[in-house]
């Protein structure tokens, strides 16, 4: 996908093409258009530094319950002598 800006929309220089990205990606998780592993992704940024940037931004990681019963459902497949240490 090719994303033209309008000339004038952004200061000559001010971002670069990954800032841009990153500020795509905050935006889009931040107002539930994309998930968390599509926005660390799209960031080119690991789970863990993608989460830590959210987190100095404070936006808020989205877990609801649907989340939670799909990682309770998760735990309960592991075989009863897992050794999960």
């Amino acid at each position: 996908m090719l994303l033209q800006l309008p000339k004038g929309v952004l200061p000559e220089g001010q971002f670069s093409e990954s800032e841009l990205l990153i500020e795509l990606a905050i935006a889009l998780y931040a107002n539930g258009k994309i998930s968390f592993g599509q926005a660390h992704k799209l960031a080119g940024m690991d789970w863990f530094s993608f989460r830590k940037l959210l987190a100095e931004r404070k936006v808020p990681y989205h877990y609801d319950e649907e989340d939670l019963f799909d990682d309770l459902k998760a735990i309960e497949s592991f075989p009863p002598d897992a050794d999960c240490k």
